[in-house]
Parts: C-alpha cells; sequence; structure tokens
C-alpha cells in the first residue's frame, strides 16, 4: 500500500427502536477510516496523481472492511458514501483528489455494483473535527428511504499534514422510512437514478 496509514477505526451504528418501536431488523450503518499522512501537506503540488492512487486503495481497503465489519455479503450492502477531512497543512483540493477520480470503482467492487454516484463531502479541520459521511442507496439514487448520512470523528486526527478518509456502507435504509419514492425493492440499477 501506498498510503502511509497511522491509524485505522471501524464505527458501526445500530438501530434497535425508533420512536417507540421496534425495528426489525434493526438499522445498521459502518464506516471504516483510515488516518493517513498527506504527501502533498505544505506546498502547492500542480500533480495530485499521488493522492488519486491513495483514493483507489483507500476505496478497496475501507469498503472491505466495512462490509466485513457489517458482517454481510457485497450484494447485501444497500447504501454508501465517503467522505475526508483535511488537516490545516493541506487544501480542499487534496480531499477532492482522494474522494472523485478513482475511489468509487474499488468501493463498487466492493459492495458488488453500485450503479448510482458515491455521495461525498470533503471539509478542513483540526484534530477531532467531526464529518458527516453523506449516504444513499447503492444502485438508484431515488431510492428517498436510503438519503441518510453517519457523523464519525477521530479524536487525535486529523494532524496538520494528514487526511481522514471515510468509507460509510449499510445494509439497510433509514428507520421507519414514509416519505415516499423509489423502494429500495424497485430499484433497478440500470442508470443510477432508478
Amino acid at each position: 500500500m501506498s498510503a502511509k496509514v497511522r491509524k485505522m477505526q471501524v464505527v458501526i451504528e445500530e438501530t434497535q427502536r425508533e420512536m417507540g418501536r421496534q425495528i426489525d431488523p434493526a438499522v445498521r450503518k459502518c464506516t471504516a477510516i483510515a488516518v493517513i499522512e498527506n504527501p502533498l501537506a505544505g506546498k502547492f503540488h500542480e500533480d495530485l496523481t499521488e493522492l488519486m492512487e491513495i483514493g483507489a486503495e483507500m476505496g478497496d481497503v475501507l469498503g472491505r472492511k466495512a462490509v466485513a465489519a457489517l458482517g454481510i455479503e457485497p450484494p447485501a450492502a444497500e447504501s454508501y458514501g465517503k467522505a475526508v477531512v483535511v488537516g490545516e497543512a493541506g487544501e480542499l483540493e487534496h480531499a477532492a483528489a482522494i474522494l472523485h477520480p478513482k475511489l468509487g470503482a474499488p468501493l463498487r467492487a466492493a459492495v458488488e455494483k453500485g450503479a448510482a454516484l458515491v455521495p461525498s463531502s470533503k471539509k478542513m479541520g483540526g484534530m477531532g473535527t467531526p464529518i458527516d459521511v453523506p449516504l444513499g442507496h447503492k444502485e438508484a439514487a431515488y431510492v428517498r428511504s436510503h438519503f441518510d448520512a453517519m457523523e464519525v470523528r477521530v479524536s487525535d486526527a486529523p494532524r496538520a499534514n494528514e487526511l481522514v478518509v471515510c468509507v460509510s456502507v449499510t445494509d439497510s435504509g433509514r428507520p421507519l422510512p414514509r416519505v415516499g419514492g423509489l423502494t429500495h425493492e424497485e430499484a433497478e440499477g440500470k442508470d443510477g437514478l432508478r
């Protein structure tokens, strides 16, 4: 692996009750996180290829880690998302380089398929900065029951020259969804929308 990883963390959130109602099966979300050195921190670089390649590694490693932590087979993953927090010696474009050109394909492989765009967020911040990892249905963006997010943070990251890279995967949508729209069962996954 070309990324210099300082630490990894896996967070699982399981909702069993909501508004006094039992959720069966429970709604489960998982975020796999890697705290990595930012090799471009401290100086402007025109070429961001190194970070793009690291993004591909992170999509694979973190995607597989999240699926394994949920204890599901890859096809059972229903939604996904990605996010990066950049330490102060970096720039927001470093997060874009990690997230956009190459992270998606290996993440899709980790969850088997994934026709829809992977929602993303990025921000700059210091140690302990929280970030909301947006979630969307992996096959069909119009499945409203899966519009969600998972907030995560690492107490001692990012340091100034680090990136906190997050990949989230779920085994279901929100608990008690009732705002209509396309359902998970109706999603075809042909065009990423329906």
